[in-house]
Order: structure tokens, then C-alpha cells, then sequence
């Protein structure tokens, strides 16, 4: 069994990117005991502050990744440091989720492919064409096989594109897809249909790690969860408010409903 502890942070604008940080590291210690440890979707500033990122974007050498980087050593753990804002060597900026593993090596990065441009309903304050005005989207799905299973990497709007998570399970053969993301308060039905869809429609796990909090006005919904392969939800975290959410994951599930519920046999159109 996998031990998967999920930090859902609470933040406000108030909170530098030193004390995110600092508090990052203080709920890593809270779960020394996991095998596995997410933070959320761009977690070290404001998500909704578009116009900070350029200010407060990183390497992926820098000073979050490599303090996260710290502390998997420290636990002994694979943590998916969440996303950041990353500034690539070209200067422009992605939404890039790294992985590390219990060494504290970056085993995997994850540049998010679908980038919101779109004004999301009941969202206030954010620059016209969000995401897609400022930031350059990925083009590389990305898994990695570990010795806890093969774990594919997603990020937030990347929910409601299914064929990406059908080509990380069926190309790239992941058992756990892991997903930080930031929801606003306003979508929660969606969140979970799409969230139970995505574990469901593949036969995988899926752990999704959210924000809480309140972001340039726009409060965040929490929920973060731990999916079973039938869509269940078997650890969900607290409505806008700080937790950490724990559940332990038995990959042989995944292999048991495969043999009863043969889709991957059974499938006919091409990805």
C-alpha cells in the first residue's frame, strides 16, 4: 500500500513567496510518514496574480524546487512540488509541475499543455486572456516509472481534456495520475464530474491537489481528493480551508477491475 498525503494550503495575498515556502515545508513535516506528497497548483504566489508571475517566476533550479527538493530528501519521499512559474531559457513562462523522488533528484517535469485564456465564470480580477497572454503551454505528455507505479503528470484545466489522460494510460501505461491544480469556488460540481471521470474512464488512480484560501478576491475551493479506479472518492479535504489529506493506495485495484471491466481489450476508435 502507498501512503499519499495531499496539502491543501490556505494562503491569502498577503503571504510572501519566502512564507509560502517556509509553510510548505512545515506541512511536509506534518507528513514525514507518506510515501507520496502533493502540493498544489502554483502555490508560491498568488494563482489569480497573473500580472506577479513574470516577477516571481524561477529556474527549476531556484529557490522553491530546490527547498521542496530539501525536504523529499529529508522525509524520504516522492513529492510533486506542485506547479510553479517557471522561466524557461527562451524567457517566456510555463506552468511546470516537477516530481521528485526520496533522493531529492527532479525525476520528472510537466509543462501544463491546456492553458486558460477564457474569463472563468465568477472570477474577478484576473487579466484578459488569463494563462494564454502571458504564459507558453507545454506539448509533451509526461510519465515515470517509479518504484511506487508509473505516475502520469497533469495540471488543472488539463481535467477536461480526456484524451490526454487516455494516452498516459494506454501509451505511457500510468497507474496514478497526479494533478495540482486551483478551483474557484464557483465550479465545485464540475470539478468532482470531471475529476471521477478522468480515474474511471481509464481503471486509475487519481489524486488531485488543491488551493484553499482567497486569491486577488477569488476564493479557492479546497477539495483536494483521492480517486479510486471506479471514480470513488475515498479522502476528499475541507470546502475553502486548510488540511491535509491522507489515504493509502493499493495499485493492485487497478489490475483486479482491469480483468472484470476489460475497456482497454475492448476498445475500437483510435486514441
Amino acid at each position: 500500500m502507498i501512503k499519499v498525503a495531499c496539502l491543501q494550503m490556505a494562503t491569502s495575498d498577503a503571504d510572501s513567496k519566502k512564507d509560502r515556502i517556509t509553510h510548505a515545508e512545515q506541512m511536509i513535516d506534518e507528513v514525514a510518514e507518506a510515501d507520496l506528497i502533493l502540493l498544489p497548483e502554483i502555490w508560491n504566489v498568488s494563482i489569480f496574480a497573473l500580472d506577479e508571475y513574470s516577477e516571481n517566476a524561477e529556474p527549476l533550479n531556484g529557490e522553491t524546487i530546490s527547498r521542496i527538493a530539501t525536504k523529499a530528501k529529508e522525509v524520504n519521499a516522492y513529492i510533486l512540488a506542485g506547479s510553479i512559474v517557471e522561466r524557461v531559457e527562451d524567457g517566456s513562462l510555463r506552468n511546470t509541475s516537477v516530481l521528485l523522488d526520496p533522493k531529492g533528484e527532479n525525476i520528472a517535469a510537466y509543462r501544463k499543455i491546456h492553458l486558460v485564456g477564457h474569463h472563468i465564470s465568477g472570477t474577478t480580477n484576473v487579466i484578459e486572456g488569463g494563462e494564454k497572454a502571458i504564459m507558453k503551454g507545454g506539448r509533451e505528455i509526461v510519465a515515470v516509472k517509479t518504484d511506487i507505479g508509473v505516475l502520469g503528470l497533469s495540471t488543472c484545466y488539463d481535467i477536461h481534456f480526456p484524451e490526454l489522460y487516455r494516452k498516459l494510460a494506454i501509451e505511457k501505461g500510468v497507474e496514478i495520475f497526479l494533478h495540482p491544480a486551483a478551483w474557484p469556488i464557483t465550479k465545485v460540481d464540475m470539478y468532482f464530474t470531471l475529476m471521477k471521470a478522468r480515474a474511471a474512464e481509464n481503471l486509475c488512480w487519481l489524486v488531485g491537489c488543491l488551493s484553499a484560501g482567497v486569491s486577488h478576491g477569488n476564493v479557492l475551493q479546497g477539495y483536494s481528493v483521492i480517486i479510486e479506479p471506479e471514480g470513488t472518492v475515498v479522502a476528499c479535504g475541507l470546502r475553502g480551508a486548510e488540511c491535509i489529506v491522507r489515504s493509502e493506495i493499493d495499485i493492485t485495484r487497478i489490475y483486479e477491475l482491469r480483468k472484470t471491466l476489460p475497456v482497454y481489450k475492448d476498445r475500437v476508435l483510435p486514441i
